[in-house]
């Protein structure tokens, strides 16, 4: 096991890097899609031209309760580098080409087309299924997006900008977790059966292939079980029926508080471990959670004290707090850091754009992420671990700052974990 206290690695960011030092000239290529000399539709800086960058989010369907609250992250991420001067003379406008997909592959690739033409890079596309749909697409097309989705996937697709851990080491490291602590509590809990209750489709995949191979390693058994959305309250039964001491969940959070809350009802005695995807703070009041909750988060929830969290809280402003919010803030700095190395060495055009992202090893997320999680060129590993708490701002208490088990540390990935083990 290996973990990292990320208060220890976290860095301030130089204003260089921050505001990207632009000497106010710009080398844009003819016919660059989404690259205007004309000022953006809402100028901060004037004199800059603009560059469009489009946003493939659920504004109404299924996530929505938390990829609303991403997207404002995200906003106030690219207001703030607008603020600061922008990037190499230009302003980024992340508004002009936000549209709704409902979290529908479909509605998702219809938009993609409609958009594509019109954008240098997507600063978001949500659902991991909506962005290998239209990946091919983007391949010939050169275009590069940040996702919000953790798929294993993205290690192996240069046009996606990933950041933290997947959600195959997701569920590693929460079974690893529990594997190396809960024998440890005041009342030692045994674990024999794993049951993964999730989604079809990569996201759900992803996090079943983490979950079988860690369970496996360490010689508990492994139940698979595919959830339809808003199947929550109806999969209680079939889940129980496999005797889990642990249950790890990756849906939405209507769908896990509905099956938290049946199960609890039913007697259920065991754990539930969570991915990120899975909780709302919310949750936090549910009856039970706070005693048999566990879940894992790609960063520090949204009050935590470092230099990006801060510059968040200051741009987002007076906000319920949410760690939505932070993945916006968060899942952005790849794509910031790309922009200024392409416009620092010569034309932006989409090809450089992602010559830039294929080389990106040094990152700063301004203490959210541990240093060695700014080197993309290698997939990192390290997730935190929290429970419910009531007290805590967004309903979560830190336990284990970016915890590495085992399983994660000593998995080679060389394909997308579901793969590995379908």
């Amino acid at each position: 096991m290996k973990r990292i206290t990320a208060a220890a690695t976290a860095v301030v960011a130089s204003l260089a890097l921050l505001t990207g030092c632009s000497d106010g000239s710009r080398v844009p290529a003819p016919g660059t899609p989404g690259v205007t000399e004309a000022a953006c539709p809402r100028p901060v800086n004037p004199g800059n031209g603009c560059i469009y960058l489009g946003t493939l989010a659920d504004l109404s369907g299924p996530f929505s309760p938390l990829t609303t609250l991403t997207t404002d992250g995200q906003q106030a991420f690219w207001d703030r580098v607008n603020k600061q001067g922008g990037i190499g003379g230009y302003d980024i406008d992340v508004r002009t080409y936000l549209r709704d997909t409902r979290y529908d592959v479909a509605t998702h690739e219809r938009l993609f087309n409609e958009t594509k033409d019109d954008v240098l890079a997507y600063a978001q596309m949500v659902g991991s299924p909506h962005t290998l749909k239209v990946l091919p697409q983007m391949e010939s097309l050169q275009l590069v997006t940040t996702p919000v989705s953790w798929s294993s996937q993205w290690a192996f697709a240069t046009n996606v900008v990933e950041s933290a851990a997947n959600y195959c080491f997701e569920s590693m490291n929460l079974i690893d977790y529990a594997a190396e602590y809960f024998p440890l509590e005041d009342q030692p809990f045994k674990i024999k059966n794993v049951v993964s209750v999730h989604y079809a489709g990569e996201f759900g995949a992803d996090s079943a292939a983490g979950a079988k191979l860690a369970a496996t390693r360490h010689g508990y058994g492994f139940t698979d079980i595919v959830l339809e959305t808003n199947g929550g309250a109806g999969a209680v039964e079939r889940v129980l029926k496999a005797k889990p001491s642990l249950i790890v969940i990756a849906t939405t959070p209507t769908d896990a508080s509905a099956l938290i809350t049946g199960a609890i009802e039913a007697g259920y005695k065991g754990r539930f471990l969570g991915s990120t995807t899975s909780w709302h703070h919310t949750m936090a009041q549910l009856p039970g959670v706070r005693q048999q909750h566990w879940l894992a988060g790609p960063w520090w929830p949204f009050a935590s004290d470092s230099p990006g969290h801060a510059a968040m809280r200051r741009e987002l402003g007076d906000v319920v707090p949410d760690d939505a919010y932070v993945s916006g803030w968060a899942f952005s700095y790849p794509l910031a850091a790309a922009l200024r190395a392409t416009v620092a060495s010569g034309p932006l055009t989409r090809a450089r754009l992602l010559e830039a992202v294929r080389d990106l090893k040094g990152v700063d997320y301004e203490g959210i992420l541990p240093a060695e999680a700014g080197d993309l060129t290698r997939p990192y590993r390290g997730n935190v671990i929290s429970r419910p708490d009531t007290r805590e701002y967004t309903g979560v208490r830190v336990v284990t700052d970016f915890y590495e088990g085992a399983t994660a540390e000593g998995h080679a990935l060389n394909s997308a974990c579901y793969n590995a083990v379908s």
